[in-house]
């Protein structure tokens, strides 16, 4: 996850955290794939590239520590 947040340029195309682990984990409400939540999810397709790298900036703090 910090590897593909890090390579986000500036400019560049956002790619979708998705990685097909598509479970909802009951206690953190964040999949246990791509560590989104179900509104972000559901959001992402209309999300300005700025969203998506901020949504990319809480999915490495809900992940943790390398």
């Amino acid at each position: 996850m910090r590897d593909r947040a890090a390579e986000l340029e500036p400019d560049a195309y956002v790619p979708s955290p998705c990685i097909c682990v598509c479970t909802i984990d009951p206690g953190t409400g964040w999949c246990v794939g791509c560590y989104r939540t179900l509104d972000e999810i559901a959001a992402w397709s209309g999300m300005s590239d700025a969203e998506k790298r901020e949504v990319w900036r809480c999915l490495v703090e809900r992940v943790g520590p390398a």
